[in-house]
Order: structure tokens, then C-alpha cells, then sequence
């Protein structure tokens, strides 16, 4: 079992939701922290919470990883830190009909769930591999696994984290350097926030019970995390045996149900 005790975890989107659980989850296991997001606020006072629950040290960096310079900025900032763990948690997306939606939502969304996540995993994934030792999580979702209608781009997003996580991690297998994607299903996360769409609370699983199993996981060697309900994971399998076509009208359909075709955002 690996031991997060001592090690330098950096997690990007650490002022919120799942990026915000994680970065708890990993200090009550004694890591310390290089806790990264756009705005530096949210991230103080998270910074002083944990080391004053844990005895930690938490670094903050306020960075905006969409901005194609982000990236370089955010590794010349910890430049005189071994980043032990990258945990390539921040992400956006946009719901709602394509046509129909700000272009700039679903641009925002590639260059940080794609552009970001690729450009970190690379800047501080060759440091590790250098010395033979290091992980990365990066946080995918169950939506990787099947096209989204009314979440057309976020879902391709996904997908592009699912392959590219699993080619590199099968790169570095037996290299000492461990890369894990994580999938969680729908999360409590304020995900929707700022726009008419909303999900049901009695399906989704809470960013703090992601995060514990997600480290449960990587500390047990996986290459894969699902860290939600069975059903979630059972959804991924579904989606991989029935045809394309039936899995992306069956997933319209539920959108549809969920009004995520109707999707506005808020005054």
C-alpha cells in the first residue's frame, strides 16, 4: 500500500468541490499540499485549516490553468518543490444544446480538461520519471466513456482523459512512476451552478467519499478508479458493449429527462 505520509501532493481546482475534498482527504493522510486554483481566497483558508488540523504545509499558487501560459506559470511557481503527487483535478464544462450554448464554454472546457491536464502531466511527469518515482491522478469521469448529448464537449473532454491517462499509465508501468485515472459518476460538486440545471441529490455521491476512495485506489496500485456507487461503474461497462448509436440515444434521452437540453445560465 502506498503511504501519502510526507509526500508533496499538488491539486489543481483545490478551491471547491472535489478539488477541495481532495485536498482534505490528503492531508489527514499527512501529505503536504501545493493547493492551486484561479482565485487565491477560498484557497487561504483552506491552506489554514489544514495545517492547522494537520500540521501540514500548504502552499498556494492562484493561477488560471485555461490560459495557455498557465501551465508553465504554475510549474516555474513550485520550481523549488519535488512534486510527488499531481493530482490534474480542475475542470469545467458546458450543458445544454451545442448550437445553443456560449462557444467560449466549451473552448474554456478543452483547453483546461484536455490542454491543462496534458501540459501539467507532461511538465511534472518527466521530473518523476527522471528520478523513478511519482504519481498522478487524473480526474476523469464516467462521462468519458459514451458521447453526451446537452454535454457534447465536456464528455469528449473526458474521453480524451480516459485514453491519454491509460497509454501513459501503461508507458510508465514498472517505472516506479504511478498514473491512475479517476472516474467518479455525478458529484455534489456545484457543478451546475450559475445555470438552470440541477441534479438530483439521490444520485450523486459526496466529493468527500469520492476523494477517499480515489486515494484508497491509487494507494492500492490501480490503474483505474471509480469512485461512486456500483451503478455508476456498471453504466461504463453497458456503454462499451451496446451500440454507439443506443448508448448515445438512451443517454439523450435521460439528459432530456433531466433538462439539460433546456439549459440556460442565470441573471
Amino acid at each position: 500500500m502506498y503511504s501519502f505520509a510526507g509526500i508533496t501532493a499538488l491539486v489543481t481546482g483545490a478551491s471547491k468541490g472535489l478539488g477541495r475534498a481532495y485536498a482534505r482527504e490528503l492531508a489527514r493522510r499527512g501529505a503536504h499540499l501545493v493547493l492551486v486554483a484561479r482565485t487565491t481566497t477560498a484557497l487561504e483558508d483552506l491552506a489554514a485549516e489544514v495545517r492547522a488540523a494537520h500540521g501540514v504545509r500548504a502552499e498556494v499558487v492562484g493561477v488560471d490553468l485555461a490560459d495557455p501560459a498557465g501551465p508553465q506559470a504554475l510549474r516555474d511557481a513550485v520550481a523549488g518543490l519535488q512534486v510527488d503527487l499531481l493530482v490534474n483535478n480542475a475542470g469545467s464544462g458546458s450543458a445544454g444544446r451545442f448550437f445553443e450554448r456560449p462557444f467560449g464554454q466549451s473552448t474554456r472546457s478543452v483547453a483546461l480538461n484536455v490542454g491543462a491536464l496534458m501540459e501539467l502531466t507532461y511538465l511534472f511527469g518527466r521530473d518523476m520519471a527522471a528520478r523513478g518515482a511519482g504519481g498522478i491522478i487524473n480526474v476523469g469521469s464516467t462521462a468519458a466513456f459514451q458521447p453526451m448529448p446537452y454535454q457534447a464537449s465536456y464528455a469528449a473532454t473526458k474521453a480524451f482523459v480516459l485514453s491519454f491517462t491509460e497509454a501513459v499509465a501503461e508507458e510508465q508501468r514498472g517505472t516506479g512512476v504511478h498514473v491512475m485515472a479517476a472516474h467518479p459518476g455525478a458529484t455534489d460538486t456545484g457543478f451546475f451552478d450559475g445555470t438552470t440545471a440541477t441534479m438530483d441529490p439521490r444520485a450523486t455521491d459526496s466529493p468527500e467519499s469520492v476523494a477517499i476512495r480515489t486515494l484508497d485506489d491509487f494507494a492500492r496500485g490501480r490503474a483505474a478508479s471509480y469512485p461512486g456507487r456500483p451503478a455508476n461503474r456498471l453504466a461504463t461497462l453497458v456503454a462499451r458493449v451496446l451500440p454507439r448509436r443506443a448508448v448515445t440515444g438512451a443517454v439523450a434521452a435521460l439528459n432530456r429527462k433531466l433538462g439539460l437540453d433546456l439549459v440556460k445560465d442565470l441573471p
